[in-house]
């Protein structure tokens, strides 16, 4: 047994065999003793003088982040293997599709290669060239941006209160401001519900007061609910909208009928006034009158021909407005709510004709607008602004050619119809039944002439005055010759106040020469 044990190596044998270099083992016993000692002589433990190293802080995470950047390192290594297996090799998708494009425009651009020299590598050399062209064109336009004047944001301040007020029925209060002639030497009333971002301190932009006073106009306008210093509402629309001005008119002593006068989206509640108390009204004029733009009775190519005037943003604030009126104060605070006031063709999302660009860069035009809108303002709330978006593009309950005058007759079966075609007793006229007057400029890029157009249509005994170059603001804003046509067109001639001694009597007529109240439309070109 010894002697075959003596042919096989033991198992001692080949664990030393394995060991390239170490310490061999014969088989002798192994003094632990010694090894532990002199590792704890090498370590410090044991005496007094050695001190145990510790690794620092800093050291720890240089090696951390070494650690992570080798590991960023080899994932880089891997995503470009994969992209270059996938991607640029032969057979890969992108290759067998863009290989044959790639090589007609390689050999129409082939004779560019001639302009580079001969030692050089078209494959290389154009890539450099292409890339030094990109960091030049960004060197460019950061240049140019960097020295563009950028302009310089003005602050939006709070004024005083300096409103008149009225009690409302509901309990709120209106605040309005008057112009012109006395209540008891009036000979003809104006009220002017005002725009979108806008109060009572527009009125009729920069009329003169000499003007009010040779045509005996007391003119009244009034901030919306919500607005500068007049009262919310609570549940706000378009028929609560019309009471306000009826409720404005009988606390300010206004018996007799009186005038509506609407600028843009202001003409909205110009509209309503029109639709719920026809009665009360003398007469009405728009200015680059706005309409729901979703209204149902126009046409497709009426709707086309009005939203292609607008630039994107706007389009995407009505549907906003329309859909999901909850996103506006997010961007009403981040313009016209942020404290600072923005150029107006900005927030606005439009781009100006001419004429109006001229407009609202006169410093007389900028003092006006800045006021106003710190007035409109005032109460810091989004709300109102919410509810105005959402009454230009919601449902307004009715439609615009119901303001059409016509015939209606009453027919209950045949014999009652063969009776009114001998008869009028059976039938009446309805609609509006009092002067429309309109003007737009036919530059008008806030109101496009497309929305007049459909208005006429619809309407067709309404007065519209076509204005050649005119814009959105240069035919309102403080023009007197703008103004004086405007009160002639709807008042006839200038007849001054009322004397003391002179007997109050009716002013308009349905079928007053100057007023309107025709069946066909007149055209002011």
């Amino acid at each position: 047994m010894e002697e075959m044990r003596r042919g096989v190596p033991t198992w001692q044998d080949e664990l030393a065999s394995l060991m390239d270099g170490g310490v061999q083992y014969d088989g002798s016993p192994i003094d632990l003793t010694a090894d532990t000692e002199s590792r704890s002589k090498s370590s410090g433990f044991g005496s007094g003088s050695g001190s145990e190293s510790v690794e620092s802080l800093k050291d720890q995470v240089t090696g951390f982040m070494k650690s992570w950047g080798e590991m960023l390192m080899d994932l880089a290594i891997g995503c470009k293997d994969i992209v270059q297996q996938m991607v640029v090799t032969e057979d890969s998708f992108v290759v067998r599709k863009l290989r044959k494009p790639a090589a007609k425009v390689s050999k129409k651009l082939s004779f560019l290669n001639d302009y580079l020299p001969e030692d050089r590598d078209p494959v290389h050399a154009w890539p450099v060239i292409f890339f030094v062209f990109l960091l030049a064109l960004t060197a460019l336009s950061f240049s140019s941006d960097h020295d563009r004047s950028v302009p310089v944001l003005k602050k939006i301040r709070l004024h005083p209160t300096s409103a008149s007020r009225v009690l409302l029925p509901d309990g709120r209060y209106l605040a309005y401001q008057e112009l012109g002639v006395s209540a008891d030497r009036a000979r003809h009333s104006l009220i002017v519900p005002h725009s979108f971002l806008s109060s009572r301190l527009s009125g009729i932009p920069g009329v003169k007061e000499s003007l009010l006073k040779d045509y005996g106009v007391r003119l009244v306008s009034y901030d919306l609910p919500g607005f500068g210093e007049s009262d919310p509402h609570r549940a706000r629309n378009l028929s609560s909208s019309a009471s306000d001005m009826i409720d404005l008119a009988a606390a300010l002593g206004i018996v007799d009928k009186f005038w509506l006068l609407g600028y843009s989206s202001g003409s909205v509640h110009v509209w309503a006034a029109m639709r719920y108390f026809p009665d009360q009204i003398a007469g009405v004029a728009m200015v680059a009158p706005m309409i729901n733009p979703y209204e149902p009775s126009m046409t497709k190519e009426e709707t086309a021909k009005t939203w292609e005037q607008w630039q994107r943003k706007r389009k995407f604030m009505y549907f906003l407005a329309r859909r999901w009126p909850s996103l506006l104060p997010f961007s009403y605070r981040r313009s016209f709510l942020s404290g600072n006031l923005e150029p107006l063709d900005k927030w606005m999302s439009m781009s100006l004709g001419e004429k109006d660009k001229l407009v609202i860069t006169d410093p007389v035009f900028e003092d006006f607008y800045q006021r106003n809108v710190e007035e409109s303002v005032r109460q810091g709330t989004a709300k109102p602004f919410v509810e105005e978006a959402g009454l230009q593009v919601s449902n307004w309950g009715f439609s615009l050619p119901e303001f059409h005058m016509q015939k209606k007759c009453r027919t209950n079966g045949v014999l009652s119809w063969l009776m009114s075609m001998y008869s009028e007793s059976e039938c009446e006229l309805i609609g509006f039944r009092k002067p429309i007057h309109i003007w737009q400029g036919m530059d008008d890029r806030v109101t496009p002439p497309s929305v007049t157009d459909y208005i006429s249509r619809v309407i067709p005994e309404a007065y519209v005055h076509r204005l050649p170059n005119e814009g959105h603001f240069s035919y309102f804003y403080f023009c007197d010759e703008c103004h004086k046509q405007i009160f002639s067109a709807i008042f006839g001639e200038p007849r001054g106040p009322v004397e003391l001694l002179e007997q109050r009597t009716e002013t308009h007529k349905p079928d007053h020469p100057n007023t309107g109240s025709s069946d066909t439309s007149t055209t002011k070109e």
